[in-house]
Formats: structure tokens, sequence, C-alpha cells
């Protein structure tokens, strides 16, 4: 008997990137979406395809990646991003899996990450295994309010083929997601540090990052777009530490 498989995603207002997301899941069992309604035309592009169409305030990655995880209806669950294709070379490789006897409850899936069209293979942007199939009652979302990600506990496996990650097509589509993402990032990097920030990690964190992935994770193999994809990352952490030097700051007047 054939296994069956459930695909989650969720959107909000990714009318760019739904449509060839979706079409690259037609194969599965089902599909689920569960958007934060959208303003632009996600709804009436995704309804046009066989998809149970879920919409649902934001609470949250994590909180809307787990209430997907719930809606599924079949035992295995891929999990996908709504500017992530999944690869014609993926899809049989998971087709084959689910008609076998499956020896792992959850498994590791490469991405590669394209930046302005470019597929970056340094800078630690790849292999960038996450958890993102597996059964379903064996998958579980971390509490982290941005770079959530599924663990599992039970046997974890590893897939050979990889989704195609469409990050961001333009300089102007990496600064349309920055400030939210750094502004979530705070928490996590308040806690981690213990409240403990000051001057020199404003100068020497953001050095230590760039240095890390342009030479450390050799972003110089991918010119330019290696340097620009470094000097935006060393740009997000110094943007981190100094909102967290903010807000510490605001709390003492």
């Amino acid at each position: 008997m054939q296994n069956l498989i459930s695909i989650i995603i969720i959107t909000k207002n990714e009318e760019k990137n739904i449509e060839q997301t979706l079409q690259s899941v037609l194969w599965a069992d089902e599909i689920i979406i569960i958007d934060c309604f959208s303003t632009d035309n996600t709804k009436q592009i995704a309804t046009k395809y066989p998809v149970n169409f879920i919409e649902k305030k934001w609470e949250g990655f994590s909180s809307q990646k787990s209430f997907a995880l719930q809606q599924a209806t079949n035992n295995f669950v891929l999990s996908i991003d709504a500017d992530e294709v999944v690869t014609e070379e993926l899809r049989i490789e998971i087709q084959n899996l689910l008609k076998s006897e499956i020896e792992f409850d959850a498994y590791f899936i490469s991405r590669k990450n394209y930046f302005l069209g470019k597929w970056i293979k340094s800078c630690g942007w790849y292999p960038d295994y996450q958890i993102r199939f597996g059964k379903k009652d064996k998958l579980f979302l971390t509490n982290r309010e941005v770079h959530e990600s599924f663990e599992s506990n039970g046997r974890i496996g590893y897939l050979k083929n990889s989704i195609d990650h469409f990050t961001y097509d333009s300089i102007h589509h990496y600064f349309e997601k920055f400030n939210n993402y750094t502004t979530l990032d705070v928490e996590a990097k308040l806690l981690k540090t213990k409240g403990n920030i000051n001057w020199t990690n404003l100068i020497l964190n953001p050095i230590s990052q760039f240095l890390r992935m342009f030479l450390s994770k050799k972003g110089y193999k991918d010119g330019l777009h290696g340097l620009v994809v470094s000097l935006l990352s060393s740009f997000y952490t110094l943007v981190v530490y100094a909102k967290c030097w903010e807000k510490l700051n605001s709390k003492k007047k």
C-alpha cells in the first residue's frame, strides 16, 4: 500500500511566488495553504489549484507552521515555503520513497539558495540541510520567532535531492524583509547573550560574520554575489546588535 503525503505551505502576500511553488507539488495527495489574510492576489492564484486554503491570523512563523501541520490528513508531510520549488529530482525521490518501506521517521533535505538569480554554493548557504519531510506524528516546530525549524523525536535520514529556494530577487526585496527579521531576532539574541551587549559587539561581531562567510565559508568563490551576501549578512548582524542595545537602553530610562 502506497503512503500518502500532504504538502503544507504558509503564505502572506506571495503572488509573485505561489504559482510556481504550487505547480511543483501538484503530484501530492493533499496541499494545504495557511494564509495570513493576504492583501494581494495570493488567494486568487492559489485557489485555481486543488488546495485546502485556510485563512488564519498571523501568530508567528512557528505557530503558523504548527497549525498547518495539524491540518494535514495524511501520515507523511512535506513542508515548503512559498518561495521554494520542489525539483523534479526531489519529487521522484519522495514518490519512490512513499512506495517503499520507509526507514526513517523524518528526513533532512538540502536547499539550493538563490540570490539575485544565482545559486549561492558558498557562504554557508549550501547544502543548508533542514528537516522538511517525515511522519506527521514525528514532526514538531522549534519555538523561535524567526528561522524556525522542524525537528523530530524519531530516526532521521537524508534525502539526496534538493529544494530550490529563491530567497531574494533584488536588493530591494532583501530590505523589504530585513527590518522585520532583524527585529524578530532580537529576543533570541538577548536570550543567548543574557543581555550582555556592549560596543565591542557592534564592531567585532559584524566583522567576524563577514570574515566567516567570505573567507571561512569561501564566499569569494561566488564572486560579487558572494561578496554582497557576506556584506549584507554582516550588516544584518550589526543591526540585530544595535536593536538589542536600543531595547536594553530603553529599559534603563
